[in-house]
């Protein structure tokens, strides 16, 4: 048996076994991950949001200095171990639809109702997802409607603009990101028939529908978390409470911080309604029972 013995070489022990030494190959020798896997398992439980780079970073300060990331990847892979993250794509584009052009760029908005904004976020559950959706006017980022769903289709979408249309009346843009809920043809030819210009977002420019884009921002850390939503009665409870906060009484930097429902009524002037031609003053939601009608499941 050929060892690597200092007092007699390796070529001389093939000599005298009559073995070439290229038949003789070095056996990776067997590390026992145990230790390794149990502290990484005691982490994970306790921080199941940290990726592998943070789990070494933890196992280092532990006394584990000889781990590195890739070992701790193998052994999170072997331990079917994956951090929590936000995995749902809601912006799935149709590549047969038509995409119609961004006009916002270089548009004056001036007045409430002149331009909505219309986006779809996540809710994660105990046992799956829901999907919200909501229109945001931009002038004065009043939440002029949104909806509660199990799905990613259009309807949910469609009957958020019916009940903004209703409550406040016709805009002249709405702007979205390409998703296909919004360049399907229910979708396009509900805006058409109400005589509301199109704009969509380029793809990959979230900014472009930067003012819905925020409020997810708001709605996620600054409502469910601190309130601990997990399930669907949470959502029911809690959402309509935000639709009311955010609009009525949370301080908005952006509006010199006054609440978007102050500053709706301060520069409300009316709006146009185009199916009859008539100018109407904006009536809005004031109370969480009426937000209440906007969960569709």
């Amino acid at each position: 048996m050929i060892s690597s013995n200092k007092k007699l070489a390796v070529r001389l022990q093939c000599r005298l076994l009559q073995v070439n030494r290229s038949m003789l190959y070095y056996r990776r020798s067997v590390v026992d991950d145990t230790c390794f896997a149990n502290a990484l398992a005691d982490i994970y439980q306790q921080y199941p949001v940290y990726g592998y780079r943070r789990l070494t970073a933890c196992l280092k300060r532990q006394g584990y200095a000889i781990i590195n990331g890739k070992h701790v990847l193998r052994l999170m892979r072997q331990m079917g171990l994956r951090a929590i993250y936000p995995k749902p794509k809601t912006t799935v584009v149709d590549k047969g639809h038509y995409k119609y052009p961004y006009v916002l760029k270089d548009m004056a908005i001036t007045k409430p109702h002149q331009v909505w904004q219309i986006d779809i976020t996540y809710l994660r559950t105990d046992h799956g997802f829901m999907y919200m959706n909501a229109l945001i006017d931009m002038q004065t980022r009043y939440v002029v409607g949104w909806s509660l769903s199990n799905t990613l289709d259009s309807e949910a979408c469609l009957r958020t603009l019916e009940k903004s249309v209703d409550r406040h009346g016709v805009p002249d843009t709405i702007n979205s990101d390409q998703g296909s809920q919004f360049t399907s043809e229910a979708w396009v030819k509900a805006l058409q028939n109400k005589g509301i210009l199109i704009s969509m977002s380029g793809q990959g420019r979230s900014n472009d529908n930067a003012y819905i884009e925020r409020i997810w921002r708001t709605l996620k850390y600054e409502w469910l978390v601190i309130n601990g939503a997990r399930s669907v009665s949470d959502y029911k409870k809690l959402l309509p409470e935000f639709i009311h906060w955010y609009n009525e009484l949370r301080p908005h930097q952006a509006l010199g911080y006054q609440t978007p429902g102050a500053v709706l009524d301060i520069t409300s002037c009316g709006y146009v309604d185009k199916a009859s031609a008539l100018t109407h003053i904006s009536t809005r939601t004031t109370t969480i029972t009426d937000a209440k009608d906007s969960l569709v499941l």
